[in-house]
């Protein structure tokens, strides 16, 4: 436990955290399994991003989605579903109260391992001994872990007239309502999911991209199937393209959009998107330190040369599609080093990669090769096989 406060006023911790997400979490109860005295400096809600405006309440939509996807292809298996209504509502309310099961669980955690709660913003001091200050009361531990994740990026008013009039994936999840047209900005993980996640769901959705393609940093086998697959899903994919301006009208935001002519530099063309009541931002994330009174912190990132680099990769129609009409693409790809072929990349897209991932990583740490996989015997007959089987 804690030390009482001395004459200063400082209470004494063996390990302080600030930031209650899943590292900081996780950190404080390690320690205090340890036996160190630790606490957590929270501002919003246990859990961070992930719990509450992240991964979490994400893959709940993400899962109504998925419901909302196999509807298309009911027919195709023999099942007659007739009229089918979706609940926003329902849903939002069923997943809110999961969240909020999830932060009284985190909350009793840290209680159960006497790890004190504090509430509020950090702020370092210019003690001699490491010290934050939060609501005017002093804290200090010879060891303090910042983990205070980050928050979606924003532009303002001056970049571009009428920004604020728009949200961010924070905001996404305070949506009461299904939005009827929505509008994305962003070409990376996030806007993509937002995209796909409003449109499957049944808001007519366009999403606006910078550049010719989606998820740009990722592997390009990737990034041109992805973009490809968001055009065929029904989301109206605006390539190089930026929002010029947003105003407000008395039938909802008017979206000014710039298209330039790649071959024609100097080439533009104004458009506007009209009616439009969700215009989400999708543009990035910033870390929250702004206000820890820190000094910039620089991280060294080593990279693997590409000398005897092998590549190996595949693309087909899954099982699943045997008998539907509606087609998706399922892409692998190996990347190996080395005279013994060691694997040290693997991409792959398209239904079922998401739950299988996380097996062939464990093999991939462990160090497996080329020839480890092709002597794996191939569960048949199922996706992952062909992973096994790649020539």
């Amino acid at each position: 436990m804690a030390s009482h406060p001395t004459a200063t006023d400082t209470t004494r911790f063996d390990f302080l955290v600030i930031g209650g997400g899943s590292g900081g979490l996780a950190g404080a109860r390690r320690a205090a399994e340890l036996g160190a005295s630790a606490a957590v400096i929270e501002s919003h809600k246990l859990g961070g991003t992930c719990v509450n405006v992240g991964c979490v309440p994400k893959k709940v939509m993400w899962n109504a989605a998925v419901h909302a996807e196999y509807l298309h292809d009911h027919s195709d298996y023999g099942f007659d579903v007739g009229n089918v209504r979706f609940s926003w509502e329902t849903l939002k309310a069923k997943r809110d109260a999961y969240v909020s099961h999830l932060n009284r669980i985190y909350r009793n955690n840290l209680d159960k391992a006497k790890i004190q709660t504090i509430q509020g913003h950090a702020r370092f001091m210019n003690d001699p001994e490491p010290t934050v200050e939060v609501n005017g009361k002093k804290y200090s531990a010879p060891h303090i872990l910042i983990a205070t994740g980050g928050h979606p990026s924003v532009l303002s008013d001056a970049e571009v007239p009428g920004a604020s009039l728009g949200i961010t994936s924070d905001g996404f999840f305070e949506l009461e309502t299904l939005p009827k047209r929505s509008v994305i900005v962003g070409a990376g993980y996030i806007a993509v999911e937002m995209a796909g996640i409003l449109s499957t769901l049944g808001s007519k959705t366009s999403l606006i991209i910078r550049q010719t393609g989606v998820l740009r940093n990722f592997d390009s086998f990737i990034s041109t199937n992805c973009t490809k697959e968001i055009q065929s899903s029904g989301v109206d994919l605006w390539k190089n393209s930026q929002v010029k301006s947003v105003c407000k009208t008395d039938r909802g935001l008017e979206v000014m959009i710039v298209t330039k002519d790649p071959e024609k530099k100097n080439e533009e063309k104004i458009s506007t998107i009209q009616e439009v009541d969700c215009l989400l931002w999708a543009i990035g994330r910033q870390p929250n330190t702004s206000g820890l009174n820190i000094g910039a912190m620089v991280t060294a990132i080593k990279t693997r040369g590409k000398e005897n680099v092998k590549i190996y990769k595949t693309s087909f129609t899954p099982m699943y599609h045997a008998i539907t009409s509606r087609k998706t693409q399922c892409l692998m790809k190996l990347v190996c080093v080395g005279k013994e072929e060691k694997v040290v990349g693997l991409h792959m897209q398209g239904l079922g990669c998401d739950e299988m991932l996380q097996g062939f990583s464990v093999a991939i740490i462990m160090g497996a090769t080329k020839a480890d996989f092709d002597k794996t015997i191939a569960i048949h007959p199922t996706s992952s096989e062909e992973l096994v089987t790649m020539r």
